[in-house]
């Protein structure tokens, strides 16, 4: 693979780390990061996280050493999920600014000085850097909970760049920005103080990247480029290799042919000789003459046709090796008997209502904070109460709407059946402490425990991995593991709610989910910022969440287009 010189920044030396239970996530991984923007890619579950993680010291290694060349700084992929942890501690500076408020209430403590330090204007440079981002100032005094996905990410990202690391780490950057924010983003990609290193599957992102490093069946390799010169170089080496494969397969018959040809002739020699023998058309002594020489040539052919043979499958072999086949998830959803036109969720603006029905695809869009992932929230919560009424009574018109809920100023949701699937942004209704197969288990408890384990399976998570606690998981497997909860479920849902369900997907995997989805036949809603992603699902109606009301839009080239 074509490399780009430059200094280390990070240098890998045999580096491994295995699981409480075992099994390993990274083993005996070698290499070298450089000093600009590298691009780190890989699989779903090759270890990209954890390598993050043991960059920046938050976990030890088994064995083998990491080196850096200062201070590092890690934006964790699963940032969101820790709701009440304080923006303050966010960016780093909670026991600061704790401190220095309580200074300014006169608390003359040492200790709140000896905590401040040479700091004294933390909290106007914590304002500016989340100017910086997009952010008001009062999301200081916010916590993680009450700030959307998007806002959480841009918060710590703000915190980073306030205490310029010599490294950076950033895990997904760009899951739940949207436009806007992705912009801030690539502005401040772009302008980045020191070491970078961005894992994500967002190729807008990767193009803004000086190398691009895979992490690949363990093995960590850096290529010279952004993604697309090394998306292009390793199309190109795959397609050599899978000639180079086809080529010593072909090698591989000829020489097994060549040695049956070969066999065949050492016996027919043999036979003629043995005949001439029992004829005794020559001397005896001339015949063992014939005979040894007989002896030694077919040994001698033996050998040559062996050795050829098996240095045609010793070449097949290593072809074989070049050739990548990753295994690739299967996602079937199930069939939920929706028919055309049966009304399944409302939403209304107070001008207008929309109706959502089968099976069609709408999807919710608007900038970080409008309400989206609350408005979601708020169909879900309906479907508890509507499970538990009958459909005529869950689509009356008269009903009084005890179930709906107001979401930022007139915006209303109600969902009208009670089989709902929900995958929420956060994807945070999974048992941290249990392990994978207690999670799936306790969704389905009729469900034998190995048909769970079979479809586990579907989506690569087999083996050991079953058994680990889903907290070891990386943001991609969690999601495997939501959506095999989800296609358990008993009924199957008449609606998919989905909050940005290609956050931490590997590019393979976003191609599975978007066929699934395509094929479903229930009505879907989904928030997205991927625009490519809701125009491959075929998303039929786009609306609009901005300032507390909704309007309807169509997606066109990334942009929204009034109607």
């Amino acid at each position: 693979m074509p490399a780009h010189p430059h200094t280390s920044a990070v240098v890998l030396d045999r580096l491994c780390f295995t699981w409480p239970d075992g099994s390993p996530a990274l083993d005996d991984v070698s290499g070298a990061i450089g000093e600009g923007r590298t691009g780190l890619v890989g699989r779903n579950g090759s270890g990209k996280s954890t390598l993050l993680r043991l960059i920046a010291g938050e976990i030890a290694p088994a064995s083998g050493t990491v080196t850096t060349s200062g201070d590092v700084a890690l934006l964790p992929q699963q940032l969101t999920r820790d709701t009440g942890r304080p923006v303050a501690d966010l960016l780093g500076i909670g026991p600061i600014l704790a401190a220095l408020r309580a200074i300014e209430s006169g608390d003359a403590d040492p200790r709140h000085f000896e905590a401040v330090g040479d700091a004294w204007d933390i909290e106007s440079r914590a304002h500016a850097a989340l100017a910086g981002a997009g952010l008001a100032p009062d999301v200081l005094d916010r916590t993680v909970g009450e700030l959307s996905g998007g806002e959480a990410v841009l918060a710590a990202i703000a915190g980073i760049r306030l205490r310029k690391p010599a490294i950076t780490l950033l895990d997904e950057p760009t899951n739940n920005l949207d436009r806007d924010a992705r912009a801030r983003l690539t502005g401040l990609v772009t302008a980045w103080p020191g070491a970078l290193v961005v894992v994500g599957h967002d190729t807008a992102l990767l193009e803004l990247m000086d190398d691009t490093a895979e992490l690949h069946d363990g093995t960590l390799s850096v290529f010279g480029g952004p993604y697309s010169r090394w998306r292009s170089w390793l199309d190109a080496e795959q397609e050599a290799a899978r000639r180079a494969e086809a080529t010593a397969a072909q090698d591989v018959r000829r020489e097994k042919r060549q040695r049956i040809e070969a066999e065949t002739t050492i016996a027919r020699r043999r036979a003629v000789g043995a005949k001439a023998e029992r004829e005794k058309r020559v001397p005896p002594i001339v015949a063992g003459n014939r005979k040894r020489a007989a002896q030694v040539s077919a040994g001698r052919l033996r050998t040559e046709s062996r050795e050829k043979e098996a240095r045609a499958r010793a070449a097949l072999d290593e072809a074989e090796r070049r050739v990548r086949d990753d295994d690739a998830i299967r996602i079937d959803l199930p069939d939920p008997g929706v028919p055309a036109g049966r009304r399944i969720a409302t939403l209304n603006d107070g001008d207008r209502t929309w109706v959502v029905q089968g099976p069609e695809r709408v999807a919710l869009i608007g900038p970080n904070g409008a309400g989206k992932t609350r408005l979601l929230e708020r169909v879900v919560a309906c479907a508890v109460h509507n499970s538990a009424r009958t459909e005529l009574e869950a689509a009356d018109p008269a009903d009084p709407g005890v179930w709906s809920t107001e979401v930022r100023s007139c915006v209303r949701a109600e969902a009208l059946t009670g089989r709902i699937g929900y995958l929420p942004q956060r994807v945070d209704g999974l048992d941290e402490g249990a392990t994978v197969l207690q999670n799936v288990c306790d969704a389905a408890p009729r469900v034998p425990p190995a048909e769970v384990r079979n479809r586990l399976a579907r989506f690569l998570i087999r083996g050991a991995v079953v058994e680990r606690p889903v907290s070891t998981l990386s943001g991609g497997e969690r999601f495997r593991v939501a959506l095999a909860r989800l296609l358990l479920a008993d009924p199957p849902p008449q609606l998919l709610v989905l909050d940005e369900p290609t956050n931490n997907l590997d590019l393979d995997t976003v191609d599975q989910l978007v066929d699934a989805l395509r094929a479903y036949r229930g009505a879907v809603l989904v928030v997205s910022h991927d625009d490519a992603f809701l125009a491959r699902i075929g998303v039929g109606l786009t609306l609009e969440l901005r300032g507390g009301s909704l309007r309807e839009g169509a997606l066109r080239q990334g942009s929204l287009r009034e109607v």
